[in-house]
């Protein structure tokens, strides 16, 4: 064994947006943000997932519905509160929820450009931003920019 993180969630115990992770900290992160990311909004219909309906927000010219999911206990995500806004087209368009393990800072992820894998719609860009206190995503500051392409399901 090389190195071993054995209760990850508290090593980051007092962390806020600025403290440094190390690198086992960066892969169980990355290990549930991308699981949540890759199977959203498809998880919602887990057992123990609660889902309410949301007034439409505008956002950027759009007109955005919305569900407010409360996670399951002891489901790994970044909070235990989430929203999921939906364009007209009915595809995820933003996520929202607070990095808890990172000082709970807010955060807005826009998820676009779709396209479709064995007639499975799936998006091929994620942007996250700080949210600001006026609930919008504070654009100058990104936070997380991820790419994807070449998806295959077997």
């Amino acid at each position: 064994m090389v190195a071993e993180l054995r209760r990850p969630e508290a090593s980051f115990e007092r962390d806020d947006l600025n403290t440094p992770w190390n690198p086992l900290q960066r892969a169980y992160f990355n290990g549930y943000a991308l699981w949540t990311y890759l199977t959203s909004p498809f998880l919602l219909a887990l057992p123990g997932f609660t889902v309410r309906e949301l007034d439409p927000i505008e956002d950027d010219g759009r007109t955005l519905t919305g569900l407010q999911v409360t996670f399951p206990a002891g489901f790994v995500s970044h909070s235990t509160l989430q929203e999921f806004y939906f364009g007209p087209d009915l595809l995820l368009a933003r996520h929202d929820y607070r990095v808890e393990i990172a000082g709970s800072f807010s955060a807005i992820q826009y998820i676009s450009d779709f396209v479709d894998v064995d007639g499975i719609i799936m998006p091929t860009k994620r942007r996250a931003h700080r949210r600001g206190d006026d609930g919008r995503a504070i654009l100058d500051e990104l936070m997380v920019s991820i790419d994807l392409s070449d998806y295959h399901f077997s």
